[in-house]
């Protein structure tokens, strides 16, 4: 262990050993939940490079340094309910900073540089070969997703001011967002088994564009079953909508490496534009048509 080691750069070190060491673990924790074989085997080859890591710190800090337990568990929790590219994806934007400051210890550490440039590169190279099922068909949720919050948005908007009764209002809304629901991803299935050069299944593609449309039609329509005030439930569910809106496009911006504000602030702008056209539509056909439900 070198002499020349501050007590501080020893402790800097022994941060960067026990990261290595986690990040080794929660790759582990990954590759034995993966079915594909070759998602797998590039799960326990990053393993590897981390483990391989540790051993490099520790040659430096002269201890054994045990893993951080609840980081191992919550991205695994994260890899089952979002997919274990996102929580990877996720987990590496967090080493930039990392990476960096292995770069301040290239002179009392010669390979600090090798190691920041594996974690950059090859790593990243790595990443790149995953092929995650959820994520071949983000476009079928992306569609799923897009339609219902435009559609039932408006919808609900319109029938807020033309019906002014929540329990009416989120009868039609369900019947509304569930039968377009069908239609979408009926029409989803048709699309994807027409287009021959296309490697999704087309009942895979179905499933996912119909369980988003419907997922956002129950979020939607929920306030409508729970509050009495149909203003309220109004401005709780385009409340909604944007929360959805947002927590979508993050995944995506993390998973498949694409600008987050953009992208949402053309779909929050679809759906509110929508509600707000619907809400004055639904106000126009009471008065012109004089019905007072």
């Amino acid at each position: 262990m070198p002499d020349v080691l501050t007590e501080e750069q020893r402790f800097q070190l022994s941060g960067y050993q026990r990261n290595e060491i986690t990040e080794h673990h929660i790759y582990l924790n990954l590759a034995k939940r993966v079915h594909s074989r070759e998602d797998r085997d590039v799960l326990e080859r990053i393993a590897a490079d981390e483990l391989r890591h540790y051993h490099e710190w520790k040659s430096h800090t002269g201890r054994d340094i045990a893993p951080v337990r609840w980081k191992v568990i919550l991205y695994g929790i994260m890899a089952l309910i979002f997919g274990y590219t996102f929580a990877i994806k996720l987990m590496e934007r967090g080493e930039d900073s990392a990476q960096e400051n292995y770069r301040s210890l290239i002179t009392i550490v010669p390979e600090a540089e090798r190691i920041a440039h594996e974690e950059q590169s090859h790593e990243n190279a790595l990443i790149d070969l995953l092929d995650e099922q959820r994520l071949r068909y983000t476009g079928s949720m992306v569609l799923g997703l897009n339609d219902a919050l435009v559609e039932l948005t408006g919808a609900l908007a319109g029938f807020t001011l033309a019906l002014r009764d929540t329990d009416l209002i989120a009868l039609t809304g369900l019947i509304t967002g569930i039968a377009a629901a069908l239609s979408m991803a009926a029409s989803e299935y048709l699309s994807t088994k027409a287009d021959e050069g296309s490697h999704k299944n087309p009942v895979t593609a179905a499933v996912y564009t119909g369980g988003a449309y419907i997922i956002t039609v129950v979020a939607l329509v929920v306030p409508y079953l729970v509050f009495e005030n149909y203003y309220f439930c109004l401005a709780f569910t385009l409340t909604a909508a944007v929360l959805i809106i947002a927590f979508f496009n993050y995944y995506i911006s993390v998973a498949k490496d694409l600008p987050f504000r953009e992208r949402f602030l053309e779909m929050a702008g679809l759906s509110l534009g929508v509600a707000a056209l619907s809400f004055g539509i639904g106000y126009l056909v009471r008065i012109v048509l004089g019905v007072d439900v």
